[in-house]
Order: structure tokens, then C-alpha cells, then sequence
């Protein structure tokens, strides 16, 4: 059923259908212009991602508040202004959320909204979205706002009571701050750009206006990707301070939590791009830092800390300016040489891992030395969960804003519900420019798939090619480990409980393998102690690896380096190697391998 706006109906006030409606329709507006948007953002960083992060923003409130109807428009903004809080994402979406929640601030309780009220309640906003920053600057979104809220109040200040008069004056004043910013604003100058959280903003009241003008809704066109605008940013890289790499967020709830109090502390932390959006029981923190960590922990001093996230913009920078049709991406189950996979630009999704009621994002917001630490010292055992939708979500649609299609090589599906979580967001963003590919493997193994897909894709391959890559090498590969701590294993019900007890008195160490159905099984134990594990792992190998071939090595160690740098050399003193060198393996699979766990991946590149 087509909604339909009585003209005659403007200079009443808006009802919550009217305003509901206006709003879908600029929110769908600006989800329209995700890719543009992603492919002109350069300030504050230029990362490649305000149109995602706008569009993620929005997604969550029309998903939420305007997805069904309200008797008045202070239960209908204020429904908004908490989803686009609980859903920001980036600098302009926090910023977007707080105005938002400035609005509904102001409109409280109200059943309608004279124009009048509209004007106030569009200045409330603009000072409550200028208030959410640090360190405010002229030339961004903030700028456009205030320009659209100033033209408001004008027009109804003096004497305006047509609601589509007092509209069209205001848009017409934030188009002219919008054209404004690149003068206000050098880096947008050098790149030869307007504001992109600005641009948003306009968009949004364009879809408005068009809403205003014609009393219907269009129907949502789905985003095209542009072949023809490149990423502006990709040649200013120096703008990403490496003290400042980390776009990190997270929701926090709490009483009466002290906003100049927690502005304080993040500035002392050393924070920048600072966002704080929402109210005192439930607030969005936004900001660059060098250890999202630090920032998690602090967060927890006034409260309740959920919905982390961080993303490092370097990375983000250098792979959106990487001129090829694919991006590939994965999770953090695979254990990544780490220069190899930001040369290569392959992004990953992290897992989850708790401590009790404490969650981290796995090698992000919890490194792999503090897990070590946390293990040997916590009484509660550690505990992994798939990434949620949204963290895959916003990984593909930043991707597809410069690339034209995405590989996801994930985790064994036979190990974890991550590949599925993957697939099912793959299916809500773009199931057409989207693949998935299984990997069948975990940690080394799967790192060797992810890297052979990243590689082909940077040698031009296109996503079809990409995964019959993947499913051409993966029975090519094999994983192997060896643990010597199975009380982990067992904490997490991988190895049977009279199995962990059975080889703790015989003194054995397990060597387990990825199974051709992607399951990891016990295959064989080592004797002679753990001392000597390493040792015997390798001859363990050695027997059961066709020396006359060459294989691509990579090894991981649970908090045992050097006992993975013996294995590598064993191996590469036996074996014609291609050697990918030692990692560490990350909090997902540590959890699981425990303490002074090996891991070996290997791929046979055929006969030498």
C-alpha cells in the first residue's frame, strides 16, 4: 500500500505516520548512496567507509522504530534515537545518533509537531550532535546541521508555516554548507571532494524532500557499485596516525554515567576522533586509539561494555585503494602472518572470546600474550562465539563499495558456526556479489586457503575463480596439532572427559588432523613426555609427508615460540619447504589447543 502526503496537510503539524515516513524515505536515500559515499571519504581518516558505516547506522533503525507504527512523535523519535545509538557506526554515525537523540530530547512526550517545534527540534539536535564531540570541526557534518537547523528556525521565526517552504529554504542552505566544506577543510581540497558525513546528511534530506514534494514512498533501489569513481583516498595514506589506527566503539550502559568525566579519560588515554552519543543510562562511545583494549577497559569503569569493535584503519586504507575486482576476507580462526595479509589485503572477522562476563574481540582487543596471562591466572574457563551478523555485515559492505564482488573463506563449517553466520550475512548484503567458501580447516590450514584466495584475487581472478581456488587446493592441504594440556579440549567438549583422563595417565600427547569432512579428530598420541613433543611431532609428520613434493609450511604455536621455530626447522631441514614462518595462534583456537599447543599447516605444491 502506497503511503500518500495530503499537500493541503503542510502547515498542520506532522503527525508520527508523516514523520515516519519522511524518514524512511531519506534513510533510504542515503543507503542508496552507501558506495559514493565510501568511495569520497577522506576526513577524519581516509578509510573508505562513511557511506557503511552510514547505511549500517540507518539499516538498524529502519529495521527497528520505522519498522512499525506509532500513536505519537515523541514515542516514534524516541524509538529511533535509541536504535541509531544501539546501531552507530563510524564518526558520522555516532554524530547522526546524537542528533537524533538531541530531537527526540526536545520533542519529549509530544503527540504532533507544529512547525515551529520542527525548527526547534532540529536545533536541539544540531547542538546535542556539535556537543558529542571533542574536538568539533567546521567543514563536516556538524557544519551542515547547524546550517539546516539555523534556516529552520528562520523561516518559522519569521512567519513560515509551510512545512514543505520552511524544508525546501533549510535544504537549500545545507546544499550551500555542504559545497562550503572543501574550503573549510584541506584535506577536502586536496582530494577534490565534499564532506562525506555531510554529503550523507543532505542525502537524507533530499529522500525527504522528495517524500515532501511527491507524498510517496519510493521504492528502495539497491546500491550499484561505481566503476567509474575511484577511491579518493587511496593517496593520502599519511593521514592515518599510526597512534591513532583503531576506529574503536562500544555500547555502554550504566546510572548516570558522566559524560565530561568519561570525555576526560579518553583524552587522557590519548584518544581522538572522540564521539560520545546517547544518553546517561545508555551511551555509543567512538574514537581512534592505538590499543583498543585500553579502551574497553576504561569504558568498564562506568559501566556495562557490549557491542565492541574495532577496525584498523591502515589496513582499511591500503586495501580499499587496491585496484581489483575481488576482496577476499576471513576470520580470525585463521592464524595469519600478518605482513603477508595486509601486503595481500586480506581482512579478517573477528571471533569472540569471553572470560566470564568479560568478551573480547580475538587478536583485537585481546592479544594473544594477554590471553596467556588471563589463562594461567582466571578461574573461569575461556570461552569462543561466532562473530554476530552485523561485524560480517560491515566488513562486506565496505568491501563491495570498492570492489565489485567479495570471497569469504571461513572456518570449517564441521567446527564452528562462524561460517554459517558468514553465509547468512553474505545473503542480507548482496547474495549476488557475494561467495563463501568453506575451508574445511581451522588456524595454519585455513590461513594457507586464505592466502592462496587473496593472492589469486590480486592476480586478477574473479570470485568464481577465486573459490574453485579454494576448492581446488583445500584437499591439498592438511592441518595438523598436537596439544599438551587436553584440559582445554575438554572444558570445551572437544575431547571426550574419560579420553582427557586417560591420556593425562599415560602421560601421552595427542596429535590431531582436519578430517576430509572438516572435523578435527584425534589421529595418534605422542610418548616420551611433553618435553619431547616437539621432536617426536615432527617425525610424526615426517613419516606421513611425500618427501619428493614440495610444501608450503606454516607453523603456530600456543605461547611456545620456540618450540615452534624447532618444528619449522625440523620440517624445513627434511622437506623442500616453502616456509610461511611461525605465528602465534590467537585466543579463538588457543582457547581450545590450550597451553603449549602446536599447530602445523601444509600445502602440497606437487612434486619438486
Amino acid at each position: 500500500m502506497v503511503a500518500v502526503l495530503n499537500p493541503r496537510a503542510l502547515a498542520a503539524p506532522v503527525t508520527a505516520a508523516q514523520l515516519r515516513r519522511a524518514l524512511i524515505a531519506g534513510m533510504r536515500r542515503v543507503i542508496e548512496r552507501r558506495e559514493l559515499l565510501d568511495r569520497i571519504n577522506v576526513f577524519p581518516v581516509a578509510d573508505g567507509d562513511t557511506g557503511s558505516n552510514l547505511a549500517f547506522t540507518l539499516n538498524s533503525v529502519l529495521c527497528g522504530a520505522l519498522s512499525k507504527r506509532c500513536a505519537s512523535v515523541g514515542q516514534l523519535l524516541r524509538g529511533v534515537a535509541e536504535d541509531a545509538v544501539d546501531g552507530a557506526r563510524g564518526n558520522s554515525g555516532a554524530i547522526f545518533a546524537q542528533f537524533l537523540s538531541g530531537l527526540s530530547q526536545r520533542v519529549a512526550d509530544a503527540r504532533v509537531l507544529p512547525p515551529a517545534e520542527l525548527a526547534e527540534a532540529a536545533d536541539a539536535g544540531a547542538s546535542a550532535a556539535r556537543s558529542a564531540l571533542s574536538e568539533p570541526r567546521e567543514g563536516t557534518i556538524i557544519s551542515v546541521i547547524r546550517a539546516f537547523a539555523d534556516a529552520m528556525l528562520r523561516s518559522t521565526r519569521g512567519g513560515g508555516h509551510d512545512v514543505r517552504e520552511s524544508f525546501e529554504s533549510a535544504l537549500d542552505q545545507a546544499r550551500r554548507a555542504l559545497a562550503d566544506t572543501p574550503r573549510q577543510l584541506a584535506v577536502l581540497r586536496q582530494a577534490g571532494v565534499v564532506d562525506a558525513g555531510a554529503q550523507g546528511f543532505v542525502d537524507l534530506l533530499e529522500g525527504i524532500h522528495d517524500y515532501l514534494c511527491t507524498g510517496r514512498l519510493r521504492v528502495q533501489r539497491r546500491a550499484e557499485h561505481l566503476d567509474d569513481v575511484p577511491f579518493v583516498g587511496a593517496d593520502i595514506h599519511d593521514e592515518v596516525s599510526p597512534e591513532h589506527r583503531w576506529c574503536t566503539e562500544c555500547l555502554l550502559s550504566g546510572d548516570s554515567i558522566d559524560h565530561a568525566e568519561l570525555r576526560s579519560r579518553l583524552a587522557a588515554l590519548g584518544a581522538d576522533s572522540v564521539v560520545i552519543a546517547g544518553t546517561a543510562s545508555r551511551l555509543r562511545i567512538h574514537a581512534h586509539v592505538a590499543e583498543p583494549a585500553q579502551m574497553f577497559e576504561l569504558a568498564g569503569d562506568f559501566g556495562v561494555v557490549s557491542a565492541h569493535k574495532a577496525e584498523d584503519m591502515l589496513v582499511q586504507q591500503y586495501e580499499a585503494g587496491l585496484q581489483q575486482a575481488v576482496a577476499v576476507v576471513t576470520d580470525s580462526g585463521a592464524d595469519l602472518p600478518a605482513a603477508l595479509a595486509s601486503a595481500l589485503g586480506l581482512s579478517s572477522v573477528p571471533v569472540r572470546v569471553s572470560f566470564g562476563d568479560q568478551e573480547f574481540l580475538d587478536k583485537v582487543s585481546i592479544s594473544a600474550a594477554e590471553f596467556h596471562r588471563r589463562l594461567k591466572s582466571s578461574t573461569v574457563a575461556p570461552k569462543t562465539s561466532q562473530p554476530p551478523l552485523g561485524d560480517f555485515r560491515r566488513q562486506f559492505e565496505t568491501r563491495l563499495s570498492h570492489h565489485r564482488e567479495v570471497v569469504y573463506v571461513g572456518i570449517s563449517r564441521a567446527l564452528s558456526g562462524t561460517l554459517q553466520a558468514g553465509e547468512t550475512a553474505a545473503a542480507r548484503v548482496s547474495a549476488e556479489r557475494i561467495s563463501v567458501a568453506d575451508s574445511g580447516h581451522a588456524s595454519c590450514g585455513q590461513a594457507l586457503l586464505a592466502l592462496a584466495a587473496a593472492q589469486a584475487a590480486r592476480d586478477g581472478a574473479s570470485a568464481a575463480e577465486v573459490v574453485a581456488t579454494v576448492a581446488a587446493l583445500r584437499p591439498r592441504v592438511q592441518t595438523w596439532a598436537m596439544t599438551r594440556d587436553v584440559s582445554f579440549a575438554v572444558r570445551g567438549g572437544r575431547i571426550p572427559a574419560w579420553a582427557g583422563r586417560l591420556v593425562a595417565g599415560l602421560g601421552l600427547t595427542p596429535v590431531a588432523r582436519a578430517k576430509p569432512n572438516g572435523r578435527l579428530g584425534v589421529v595418534g598420541a605422542l610418548s616420551g613426555g611433553p618435553k619431547a613433543a616437539t621432536e617426536r611431532f615432527a617425525r610424526h609428520l615426517l613419516r606421513r609427508l611425500d618427501r619428493r613434493h614440495r610444501w608450503r609450511v606454516l607453523v603456530g604455536h600456543v605461547d611456545c615460540r620456540e618450540d615452534g621455530e624447532r618444528l619449522l626447522s625440523l620440517l624445513t631441514a627434511a622437506l623442500q619447504v616453502d616456509s610461511l614462518g611461525v605465528v602465534e595462534v590467537g585466543p579463538a583456537i588457543g582457547a581450545h589447543a590450550g597451553t603449549g599447543a602446536l599447530v602445523v599447516g601444509l600445502m602440497d605444491l606437487g612434486p619438486h
